[in-house]
């Protein structure tokens, strides 16, 4: 048996300022332009810039299946770091609470640029993992959500790095 995976992490380098890549990273109704699942975010405020406590309500889609998480954000250092705890899932206005995944990004200057690490975090710290070997197939079609992850971190950073860099 093997140990079940909680924690899935990818890097990318940008040639653009640290401040440039966290300021699309933290307008949270963009993350649809470059995740695989995300379709946007609805905010209370949207041309305010992201702080700690804010709420936002991501719309995700996974082939014919749509649904809706509250995420509250954790981190918001411009240029540095961005993170947001999901921590309610379902359908507007029906949003259960339930840790569902933390989500981190961390900017680090580096030759010019900077490197962009998205870092996906499993909250289903209390799912068993029996639960967990069935659910996630089924869920996703890959083994685990961390493999699924895996795919869609790599996808979300190649597609910032294209747009990002686009002259």
């Amino acid at each position: 048996m093997t140990t079940r995976e909680m924690t899935v992490a990818d890097s990318v380098w940008i040639g653009v300022p640290p401040e440039t890549a966290y300021d699309a990273v933290s307008d949270v109704t963009q993350m649809g332009r470059w995740s695989p699942e995300n379709t946007g975010a609805t905010v209370a405020r949207p041309a305010a810039a992201a702080y700690v406590g804010m709420h936002f309500v991501g719309s995700n889609r996974r082939g014919p299946a749509r649904w809706q998480t509250r995420c509250t954000v954790t981190a918001a250092e411009r240029g540095r770091r961005f993170a947001f705890d999901v921590d309610r899932y379902g359908l507007a206005p029906l949003l259960l609470p339930v840790s569902v995944a933390s989500w981190e990004y961390t900017f680090e200057p580096q030759d010019g640029g900077t490197l962009v690490t998205e870092v996906w975090r499993d909250g289903r710290t209390r799912w068993p993992d029996v639960s967990v070997r069935v659910f996630d197939p089924l869920a996703t079609g890959h083994p685990s959500f961390a493999a699924f992850q895996r795919r869609n971190i790599a996808r979300t950073l190649k597609n910032l790095k294209r747009e990002l860099e686009r002259p």
